[in-house]
């Protein structure tokens, strides 16, 4: 039954288990998708008028639903693409404008169709446009904020339409503030990012310049490039539920560095800016004996120590396997895993 006298169709104990690509079961309090920033509007204001917590959702890809979800979860489906010139003095920029609903990788798609270049290398990221920055996302040697301009989001106490720059966003290695001061308090409705029409092939990662060794690049052979090593590298999710990497790749001193590389001759290690150095978080885990280990109803994915999968399991048990993992690998490397995906829910 609708509980709102307007375009929203509020449903109570709604089943999020297909809207999350672990397939975890859980459930909402109260649900309902949003087409248009005026069915937003009136979700939050019945959120307000009742006190209930607002929970948005985009395609359910980076978060481990561990139990029900109190208040209102809405989905964001508010779609749209569109484009202008920069002019005179940005000849060769284009700003595009994207409704939070998008899909990410059609739209990586769709934009280099149109000749709009710069995202070739974050193809095939799962998840809708609205979800990327709140991690930053980032794959092949590109990251969100190096193509972001704006985005329009909703303060969810107030109700107030607010833009947010580049600077404001505090955008890190898989964070933001959306991440981190402002967690919670925006609904992200849409982005503008700053994409090229002159087609420059971005191939400096060493795993996409090998993997384009022989084939002329340009923007089109880096998409394939990257769709291709993702699709080796990472389970399809309607497949084998999973939500990709579930752990950062961890960044530390350069005292441990050298320490664990003394230790550990075949561990791979890359030099980052200030002194610090990115360890590859399935390197460390597969040390660990997890890799293709399976606890329960879940597991550790056989091709990929990173991923965390569910063989119609639940939160609470995915994320004990996880817990097990960051006990190792801290015991073993004295190195602390970060969990990459936002966790929803409690769970006993």
């Amino acid at each position: 039954m609708s509980l709102l006298p307007t375009q929203i169709n509020l449903q109570a104990d709604y089943s999020l288990q297909s809207l999350n690509s672990l397939a975890m079961p859980a459930r909402a309090e109260y649900f309902c998708s949003v087409e248009s920033l005026d069915q937003l509007y009136q979700a939050l204001d019945y959120a307000n008028l009742h006190g209930l917590t607002v929970t948005p959702l985009g395609e359910g890809s980076n978060i481990v639903l561990a139990g029900d979800i109190q208040g209102l979860v809405i989905a964001i489906e508010i779609r749209g693409i569109d484009a202008q010139e920069r002019g005179a003095s940005n000849p060769d920029k284009v700003l595009v404008n994207l409704g939070a609903g998008e899909n990410w990788h059609h739209m990586v798609e769709y934009c280099l169709s149109k000749g709009w270049y710069g995202l070739e290398n974050l193809a095939l990221i799962p998840g809708t446009v609205g979800a990327a920055p709140i991690q930053n996302i980032g794959a092949y040697g590109v990251e969100l904020r190096d193509l972001f301009v704006s985005l329009e989001a909703i303060e969810v106490k107030t109700g107030k339409l607010v833009q947010l720059k580049v600077q404001d966003c505090q955008f890190d290695y898989r964070t933001s503030i959306f991440k981190q001061a402002a967690l919670d308090q925006y609904v992200i409705v849409s982005l503008s990012l700053e994409l090229s029409t002159i087609p420059e092939a971005q191939i400096e990662y060493p795993a996409l310049n090998a993997a384009l060794e022989g084939i002329k690049p340009s923007p089109e052979a880096v998409f394939e490039a990257v769709c291709r090593i993702r699709r080796d590298k990472l389970p399809d999710p309607a497949q084998i539920p999973n939500v990709g990497s579930f752990f950062k790749n961890p960044v530390v001193s350069s005292t441990l560095a050298d320490k664990l590389c003394a230790s550990f001759p075949t561990m791979p290690c890359y030099p980052q800016m200030d002194g610090l150095s990115k360890i590859p978080a399935a390197w460390l885990i597969e040390q660990c004996g997890y890799k293709g280990h399976r606890y329960g109803n879940v597991g550790v994915h056989h091709k990929q120590a990173l991923v965390l999968v569910n063989f119609e399991g639940n939160g609470a048990e995915l994320l004990a396997l996880a817990e097990a993992i960051r006990a190792d690998v801290n015991r073993k490397f004295s190195i602390q895993l970060d969990i990459e995906p936002r966790i929803y829910g409690q769970y006993a």
